[in-house]
């Protein structure tokens, strides 16, 4: 864990800009494009695949994927973006893995993406924290993606960062009835609608072409074999094909995103 001393231009969009940035991890992703989302901590089947399937199209073109390591739409998105190639947030100390429910999946991103935090390295949570947090959130991205959210919901602090901050806003199309706080923004024109994830993408990179698979693991995952059938012929590769988002898991079967 060190400081960052360099001044981030990005953040310079803050209120104010943060005294100290603690981090742990490989720095080298603040010089990365990135893109913040957000969202529901409770969130619905759709809203996450499709979270997952936009975080994994970014780092196919070498997005950066910045958000809160919270549960719901933040961990979709950290572990769609692979450890690798995303930056969590913290609403605490770089110490204390929070929520606990979450606490391998930050840990990786310690490991092989970064963990950023304005707090001494022991602070624990409080509410004004995660507002704190939310700011910086919001500021690192070129863009803010909300996935998910109701009117009320902690959401809604991001989403004021993001316009006094003159950030473009997009969400994904909800049913009415869903996702308040996102059709509010499109009924007064604050935001703009994702209907086609790769052409939103192509704005930061051109996406690889597809390529004859040649790998046995991938190969057999094209399959849908069962959870279990993987583990047992390719026991090292599941949990890292997983982790990275080349995977998904559904009803005990896998399939290649």
């Amino acid at each position: 864990m060190q400081k960052i001393e360099q001044e981030l231009l990005e953040l310079s969009s803050m209120k104010k800009y943060p005294k100290i940035l603690y981090s742990s991890g490989n720095e080298a992703l603040l010089q990365s494009k990135k893109v913040s989302i957000i969202g529901s901590r409770k969130t619905s089947k759709y809203a996450r695949e499709l979270t997952h399937k936009l975080a994994s199209s970014l780092r196919n073109v070498g997005v950066c994927v910045v958000s809160g390591g919270a549960m719901g739409v933040d961990a979709v998105a950290h572990l769609g973006a692979g450890s690798h190639n995303t930056i969590a947030v913290l609403p605490c100390g770089i110490n204390i893995k929070y929520p606990a429910v979450n606490k391998n999946l930050l840990s990786d991103i310690e490991k092989n993406g970064l963990l950023l935090s304005q707090f001494e390295p022991d602070f624990r949570a409080t509410p004004w924290s995660f507002v704190t947090r939310n700011e910086l959130v919001v500021a690192l991205g070129e863009v803010l993606v909300v996935a998910e959210a109701e009117l009320g919901s902690g959401s809604m602090r991001s989403i004021e960062f993001a316009l006094k901050m003159g950030k473009e806003i997009f969400v994904f199309p909800h049913r009415l009835g869903e996702s308040s706080a996102t059709n509010e923004l499109l009924k007064e024109n604050k935001a703009k609608v994702i209907y086609d994830i790769d052409l939103f993408v192509s704005r930061f990179g051109e996406l690889p072409q597809m390529q004859q698979v040649n790998d046995d693991f991938l190969l057999f995952c094209q399959t849908n074999p069962t959870y279990d059938e993987a583990l047992v012929k390719f026991p090292d590769r599941v949990f890292e094909a997983e982790l990275s988002g080349d995977i998904e898991v559904k009803n005990g079967r896998i399939f290649l995103i």
